[in-house]
């Protein structure tokens, strides 16, 4: 564990506020506790509103001067920063699953996303266009231009500690923004981490003191300020759906913008003409990934009664060989819980399945005994539902897997989009009416629909985000970028006369 906290430089107390320089914090104390062993791997002085200002009128500073520096520019350092995060992988990755309780492949995993992004990013520097239009005034040009947003506050959940950030950061940085990051103070060793190797390789580049910044503490002493600053355009945040709403209200109370990620309820239909043994394999991994705490995580199976039963009994013997445990043992495939309260929230969920009528079909069971004496490690769930039941349309950042029956595809759909959620969806079939149906407007209701894959391991070339109760927001590929910048909408007049629009006579 020291090795581990070492290699990722984040020995010993940390400060809760970085702009360029640690500040001296005083706000309380912060702990990580590893889900792992129970233990507390980290502890940083937690900042307060003061140093919310402080930061915040610092990215404001840099801003000023980062906006300056051409876009292309900007993406070579944002590329130096993909190099740094390639160097620390191992130390980063091993201190993701030691933080969060990931196995270590996902682990490095989410690294692999940061330096993805980052690659990404640099070719977009290039690429921030805007559009040319025809004006109806003879002797005039029209055209659209992009600058630069402002300070931009990222706020992210325990299940991705770094990810996420970078989804935003890497775009927003290429855009000319400066970031706030105010992590989950579950995982705030891994945005130490990150945070360091992203100033060193500003630092390095003579950028202003600024452009990257963090701030550790909880919601009242830390994300609210930060959410209320009207200095600060944009908030993106990853989270609940109580959170989101609540951000949303707030941001929108002072007219700024919002990105929200939130929750994610995210089914796979499965039709007669499945390859079920691929179906199974990638439900397993949509199902146990991350111990079922990914926002998108598979949750509700719609199957074909026909095939039920056939699939139930293959996932169910997938799941007898899932190997729990240390998530840095390279034999382990499913980790811990974040932490005991997650592990009641899932036994509470469990209770209410069996009081609706649901059973029990596998797993579900807390582990004790050894490692497992912490209290955070489960078997992972198989549950026979009916898509009435309430406990469905409710998110449980644990790994319960529901088995909902259908009878005709029109029925699959309905059930498909009957919860509150929409992020992540999928549907295994070899028909393509059924394919084509699922993607088109009378289909999938989710921001991310996909055919004969899971629902979790989206790539960062395609915005990543989802509609109703996930919070419309879009992040990483695609145009996601405009979301970070000002969009402009110019005229020239080259013509010596000053016609009006729509036909308007004005003389004088």
């Amino acid at each position: 564990m020291k090795d581990i906290l070492k290699n990722a430089g984040v020995e010993g107390e940390l400060s809760g506020a970085f702009c360029g320089s640690w500040l001296s914090c005083t706000h309380g104390e912060v702990n990580s506790v590893s889900p792992v062993n129970g233990e507390v791997i980290g502890t940083a002085s937690g900042a307060g509103p003061k140093e919310v200002e402080t930061v915040v009128e610092r990215a404001v500073e840099a801003f000023s001067t980062w906006r300056m520096v051409p876009a292309p520019k900007r993406g070579e350092i944002v590329r130096q920063i993909g190099l740094a995060l390639r160097k620390n992988k191992k130390a980063l990755g091993a201190l993701v699953s030691l933080e969060t309780g990931k196995i270590r492949a996902e682990g490095e995993g989410e690294v692999q996303e940061m330096i993805d992004i980052a690659d990404f990013a640099v070719g977009q520097s290039r690429m921030l266009y805007g559009l040319g239009m025809h004006s109806e005034r003879p002797g005039h040009r029209m055209y659209e231009q992009w600058h630069p947003l402002g300070p931009v506050g990222v706020i992210t959940a325990f299940n991705f500690p770094v990810a996420v950030w970078s989804w935003n950061a890497m775009i927003a940085l290429i855009a000319g923004d400066t970031v706030i990051w105010k992590p989950s103070s579950k995982a705030f060793l891994c945005a130490a981490a990150v945070t360091k190797i992203a100033a060193e390789v500003l630092e390095q580049n003579n950028c202003p003191a600024g452009v990257v910044n963090l701030l550790i503490g909880d919601r009242k002493s830390v994300g609210t300020p930060l959410v209320k600053n009207p200095k600060v355009p944009l908030i993106s945040a990853t989270g609940s759906v109580a959170m989101g709403r609540g951000i949303a209200a707030v941001v929108a109370g002072r007219l700024g913008r919002t990105i929200l990620e939130l929750g994610g309820n995210n089914g796979i239909v499965v039709t007669p003409s499945a390859d079920l043994d691929l179906t199974a394999r990638a439900i397993v991994f949509g199902a146990v990934g991350t111990a079922g705490q990914r926002c998108t995580t598979t949750r509700r199976i719609i199957v074909h009664q026909d095939v039920y039963d056939r699939l139930k009994d293959a996932l169910i013997g997938a799941y007898r060989q899932v190997r729990i445990g240390d998530p840095l043992a390279e034999e382990t495939l499913m980790g811990p819980l974040i932490d005991t309260g997650a592990v009641v929230d899932m036994m509470d969920a469990l209770n209410r399945i069996e009081s609706q009528g649901g059973e029990i079909l596998y797993g579900g069971k807390v582990l004790s005994g050894g490692i497992y004496d912490t209290g955070t490690y489960v078997t992972p769930c198989i549950c026979r539902a009916d898509a009435q039941m309430p406990v469905v349309a409710e998110e449980t950042f644990a790994p319960i897997l529901y088995l909902i029956p259908y009878r005709d595809f029109d029925e699959a759909v309905s059930i498909h989009n009957g919860v509150p959620q929409g992020l992540s969806s999928a549907i295994f079939t070899n028909d393509l009416q059924e394919s084509e149906t699922f993607l088109s407007h009378r289909g999938s209701d989710c921001g991310i629909a996909n055919v004969n894959i899971g629902t979790s391991g989206a790539e960062i070339g395609g915005a990543f985000g989802g509609e109703k109760e996930t919070g419309g927001g879009r992040e990483a590929g695609s145009d996601a970028w405009k979301a970070y910048m000002r969009r402009q909408t110019c005229t020239i007049n080259w013509s010596g006369e000053l016609p009006l629009a729509q036909g308007i006579e004005f003389d004088i």
